[in-house]
């Protein structure tokens, strides 16, 4: 019989996948902590999330290992955190680490005092000494070794690394203006690191990037061309690379070389959502139909294997399966042969895709283009159209002999930030694209957050089995306010509106720091060793800078300059770092492009005449205007709608637009051709 450790009874995905080791696992809280003090042992913190692949490792190499739980079920008290649960832990325990060891990484380890202190730590650890790292049990053994015999050289050591995270938390930040000159500055900076050849930005592993792209498309509405073709270089980069999973649509984790050849095959709601939405204003921008197709087959991927029935998004696939790391996704010669019977089929495949006996990755094909269509059309006598026509068929069969293969485990908790990114591109993709199905799956996603998530007043972060977890970080308010402000320029009813601006006002109230910016938690959150204010850009947008974001637009939609105010105090905070360091802080940089203008507030009014109403709805989001916000309503005003339509009447009981520029208004218009005029001045 398998005994259980004190995860049993969790709801986390990955700390159910820790339940059965022979280490006694604790979840972090009181009962963990106080034990680690009343017996007076260290704590062993291991931080990581259910699709990690070295978690695995390290879990199977380690800690299912039963000398290895012996000495830390002796000498310490084992916690274990899911990441993607308690973010503000991992900020603060990651920052620690990154300032003893110069990097960080997933599974953190981390060796604190009984205080919650950390004093060593680093990530994946081997069990025997490899990679220049020693083996997992000598670091255990030293570390029991010095607890015992020189504790208060620990202690100090652990007093010492909290006084220098305190102090760099809590020192004053530099201000700044940006101009628009500063951001095209911040173009060339950015072009003189990318990478022309093979496309992004750094050495391997290479990571999609998808703040730095957003922030490269917004500067390209604004006529730089330099932008524009750094962002159409590094996503087509991407979207012919292996990185992207052609058969079955989205995207993975990272690339483990340069040439996005081989990924890292974890699949991450988070990026997903982020690369849907800037291949959508890709599309836009170029009108290049391949951008428009890796969107949608990013979000059609969401739909069929990462959607909860009631309309929540799934955090992740893992990127192992039975078959080992990847094996659901590469392909052998032998099973495309069986996937694809014609011979015919399978030449062009191999042709497209470079497919060869030994493989690029243990044996198998990772599937990355080769020949573009034109190339094949040549090579085969015929036309690119029948070439991407027969190549779409053939994906769809080998996406069906797929479906066969033992799948990746999937994390099924639901989690807000990373739903309301989901959420904003589905509103996004249903607005722009014309797809009502895309409108409805991002109306079912925020009633499902706002009913299971928003409890009794209180938001909530994440969400499994019925049961809500940890109060919401900031990153839940800010993205949520930004996804209901999208969707309800999808889906026009003040509710959406109503509850961004509730939900405003609550972050503000809960998380604003008056020295400028905001907290990662809650005022009324759990006291830890700091509290975290994490303002660079990660996985996910910085909380802070998608704070601004958000209310910059509500500024815009109320004309109240107290929202603005307050986000202009935070993007004036960063503004060095910002430019100095953009792929980093590249989403302070969008917050600067919509704050520097001009913006743009457009109210649309309507009666009964539906049909030009259409037309002005389809001019007006016929192209990506980054720096528009919208209000559509019917005559007379709903109430609860933004201020922007306050004091609006019908022209001749005619659908009517109102343009305006800092809440400064043109004469109001009543047909498409005028809209487009005005708009594409």
């Amino acid at each position: 019989m398998t005994m259980m450790n004190q995860l049993s009874n969790s709801n986390s995905p990955y700390l159910l996948q820790h339940a059965s080791n022979p280490v006694n696992w604790y979840p972090w809280g009181s009962e963990a902590l106080s034990k680690a003090r009343a017996e007076n042992k260290p704590i062993f913190l291991s931080i990581g999330y259910a699709a990690c692949h070295w978690c695995h490792v390290m879990a199977h190499e380690t800690f299912e290992d039963s000398q290895t739980a012996e000495i830390l079920n002796r000498h310490y008290v084992s916690i274990k955190v899911d990441r993607e649960e308690r973010p503000d832990l991992d900020t603060i325990y990651m920052q620690a680490v990154v300032a003893m060891t110069g990097q960080g990484g997933w599974p953190l380890s981390v060796f604190l005092t009984p205080e919650g202190q950390p004093f060593y730590g680093g990530t994946y650890f081997p069990p025997t000494p490899r990679y220049n790292m020693p083996a997992f049990q000598e670091v255990l053994q030293t570390i029991a070794r010095l607890w015992q015999q020189d504790q208060a050289q620990l202690i100090g050591s652990a007093s010492q690394i909290t006084r220098y995270l305190q102090a760099v938390h809590l020192s004053p930040e530099t201000t700044g203006n940006v101009t628009n000159a500063d951001l095209d500055a911040t173009v060339e900076r950015l072009s003189a690191l990318y990478d022309w050849q093979y496309g992004g930005w750094g050495a391997s592993p290479k990571f999609p990037q998808p703040m730095t792209i957003e922030f490269l498309l917004r500067r390209a509405t604004r006529g730089d061309t330099q932008a524009r073709a750094m962002a159409v270089h590094a996503l087509k980069a991407m979207s012919t690379g292996g990185m992207y999973d052609v058969i079955g649509g989205g995207f993975a984790r990272y690339s483990t070389d340069n040439r996005w050849l081989i990924p890292h095959f974890e699949k991450m709601l988070y990026d997903n959502a982020q690369l849907a939405i800037v291949y959508l204003h890709a599309y836009l921008i170029t009108g290049d139909p391949s951008f428009r197709q890796t969107c949608e087959s990013t979000l059609d991927f969401v739909i069929r294997e990462m959607r909860h029935p009631a309309g929540g998004f799934f955090a992740s696939l893992d990127a192992d399966s039975p078959g080992g790391e990847g094996a659901y996704y590469a392909w052998t010669l032998d099973e495309l042969r069986l996937a694809l019977p014609e011979a015919s089929d399978q030449d062009l495949v191999i042709a497209a895709y470079a497919l060869t006996d030994a493989g690029n990755f243990d044996g198998r094909n990772v599937l990355q283009r080769s020949l573009t269509d034109e190339q094949l059309g040549r090579q085969l006598a015929t036309t690119p159209d029948n070439i991407q026509s027969r190549l779409a068929s053939l994906h769809k069969q080998m996406l069906e002999y797929r479906q066969s293969r033992p799948r990746p485990s999937t994390d099924d908790k639901v989690i807000l930030s990373w739903n309301a990114l989901m959420l904003t591109a589905f509103a996004e993709a249903g607005r722009y694209l014309k797809r009502q199905d895309y409108a409805s799956i991002a109306i079912r996603n925020a009633r499902f957050l706002l009913e299971n998530l928003y409890l009794n007043g209180i938001l909530f972060h994440s969400w499994r089995s019925d049961q809500s977890g940890q109060q919401a970080f900031l990153e839940d308010y800010a993205g949520m306010v930004i996804a209901l402000l999208a969707l309800y320029q999808s889906d026009p009813k003040p509710t959406w509106f109503i509850t961004a601006e509730h939900l405003a006002h609550e972050m503000v109230q809960g998380f604003q720091d008056p020295q400028g910016g905001f907290f990662d938690t809650h005022q009324k959150a759990e006291p830890l060793l700091l509290r975290p204010k994490d303002i660079q850009d990660n996985a996910i947008p910085s909380g802070n800078a998608l704070a601004c974001c958000a209310l910059l637009q509500l500024s815009a939609y109320t004309g109240d300059q107290g929202w603005r105010e307050i986000s202009q105090h935070g993007l004036d905070g960063v503004a060095a770092q910002a430019l100095n360091y953009p792929t980093t802080f590249a989403q302070w940089l969008t917050a600067w492009d919509f704050a520097l203008g001009p913006t743009s507030e457009i109210a649309v009014l309507h009666g009964a005449d539906l049909e030009n109403l259409s037309e002005l709805v389809d001019t007006l989001w016929s192209q990506y205007r980054p720096r528009v916000v919208a209000a559509i309503a019917p005559y007379p005003v709903p109430p609860g709608s933004p201020a922007l339509l306050d004091h609006r009447v019908l022209i001749n009981h005619q659908p009517t637009v109102y343009i305006c520029q800092n809440h400064v208004c043109q004469y109001p218009i009543t047909t498409a051709w005028e809209l487009d005029k005005v708009l594409s001045h």
